[in-house]
């Protein structure tokens, strides 16, 4: 397990700026070794601001997109082009405007596509398709990617693993469906922790008064079954990216006086 990094921005604005630019050097930066880079995408207000500001940031065109991998951290199950999906968000936010390449945006399952209403077949095919795209240095069934990002929920979830429900617990599966989540709607897809700890750096989102007492309670040492958000890490770096308003009830040792 990485310990967290935190870094505190003034306000849930600065801190979307600041993120698409560690992220757009996250990308380069891994082209660069590699030739391609992986990114799992995260839904909700910061993580669809930071794609809007990843879109309007200058240097976005120093990513090279036809060789950038998308994945989903979670999604809602429900049917292709729904505007509370995830994917559907994301592509207003942001991919629409960048050159992908379609076949490496790796949506997860809609509710009207090929495996119907099933969540659960949803969530086994989308984990065959990370198989899929798992080389054998990545040792395991997901690829390592290169960045995973996260909103952190008021209850402490991330993805779709809420305290105490049947997904946190999973410790075999990559992708499992949701059923019964305390959020509508209700069904939903989701990686599993086993699958967010095969990322090389997983990122932490806290925007907002609403996340400060979330954002206590995970970094506080908290078990990941009550507090999912204190489960999600890195292989080599777990980074809570928040603002003032989300770090507020954190100790203040636990960040530098020069955050900013």
């Amino acid at each position: 397990m990485t310990p967290p990094q935190l870094v505190v921005h003034r306000d849930k604005e600065l801190m979307a700026q600041a993120a698409a630019a560690r992220l757009i050097t996250r990308i380069v930066d891994a082209q660069a070794s590699r030739g391609h880079a992986s990114v799992v995408l995260t839904g909700g207000r910061n993580g669809n601001g930071l794609l809007a500001a990843l879109a309007a940031a200058p240097a976005r065109d120093a990513v090279d997109w036809a060789r950038l991998d998308l994945w989903w951290g979670d999604e809602r199950f429900l049917p292709e082009g729904d505007p509370e999906r995830n994917v559907t968000q994301a592509r207003e936010a942001l991919l629409d405007a960048v050159p992908l390449d379609p076949a490496r945006v790796h949506a997860m399952p809609a509710s009207d596509g090929r495996y119907g209403d099933d969540a659960d077949a949803a969530a086994a095919g989308y984990a065959a398709e990370l198989a899929a795209a798992a080389g054998p240095e990545d040792h395991g069934p997901v690829p390592a990617f290169d960045v995973l990002m996260l909103g952190v929920g008021p209850d402490t979830h991330v993805a779709s693993l809420f305290p105490e429900l049947p997904a946190v617990r999973e410790t075999e599966r990559t992708v499992v469906g949701v059923h019964g989540a305390p959020k509508p709607p209700p069904v939903r897809v989701s990686l599993t922790l086993p699958a967010i700890r095969a990322a090389r750096e997983v990122w932490l989102l806290a925007a907002g008064e609403d996340k400060a007492e979330a954002a206590a309670i995970a970094l506080s040492g908290a078990g990941e079954i009550q507090a999912p958000a204190a489960g999600a890490y890195g292989r080599s770096r777990t980074l809570w990216l928040l603002d003032a308003a989300a770090a507020s009830r954190l100790p203040r040792a636990l960040y530098p006086q020069a955050s900013a």
